[in-house]
Formats: structure tokens, C-alpha cells, sequence
């Protein structure tokens, strides 16, 4: 699961990355052995090369981010988050669709 597009996260970088952020974040919450995670990264890739410049799409590992996984309530993967100026704006469990990802982004597209 690899993208230029789609930068990985950790403990130590959420807060730059996605809380810190300038531009809507859109954070994937998957783990390397998830098939539905590695489902989602066509959707994923798409959004990002979408939205480059006007909003960012993160990974993070639940298994090499525990912490921050629990403190957003991750009980199961994929889970997509969207950050809005530091503040959680949405969410979405499971595998879905590219244009639900998008509403959550981008509510007025």
C-alpha cells in the first residue's frame, strides 16, 4: 500500500499532518493485513490525486498507532476520518463508495 499521493501518518506526525493541517484531511484508518483497507486504496489514490492541493489523504496503521487509534475510537478497519481545522468533521466505517468519501470531504461538491 504505497502512494506518492497518500502519505503515512504515525503517533508522532498526526498532529503536523493532519490536526496542524491547512486543507481538509481525509485519515484512513487501516492496518497492512486488512483486505477491505487494501480494497479501498484504488478510491483512496483517486480522491487524493482529485483533491491535490485543495485536501490531503493520510494512512494510519492501527497496529503501529495504537494511541492514536484509541483516542479516536477505532473499532474497526477501514475506517475514514475527515479533519476539518484540527477538528474531526466526519466519518465513515467499512468499505464504501468513492462519492461517500468525497461528501465527507467536501460537503458542497
Amino acid at each position: 500500500m504505497s502512494s506518492d499521493l497518500i502519505k503515512s501518518v504515525d503517533e508522532s506526525s498526526f498532529d503536523t499532518e493532519v490536526l496542524k493541517a491547512q486543507v481538509p484531511v481525509l485519515v484512513a484508518f487501516g492496518a497492512i493485513w486488512c483486505g477491505p483497507c487494501k480494497q479501498m486504496e484504488p478510491i483512496l489514490e483517486d480522491i487524493a490525486a482529485t483533491y491535490e492541493g485543495k485536501a490531503a489523504v493520510v494512512r494510519v496503521d492501527i497496529d503501529e498507532s495504537p494511541n492514536t487509534t484509541r483516542k479516536y475510537s477505532i473499532k474497526s478497519v477501514p475506517t475514514h476520518l475527515v479533519f476539518r481545522q484540527g477538528q474531526k468533521a466526519g466519518a465513515q466505517q467499512g468499505v464504501t463508495s468513492k462519492d461517500t468519501l468525497v461528501n465527507l470531504l467536501d460537503p458542497l461538491s
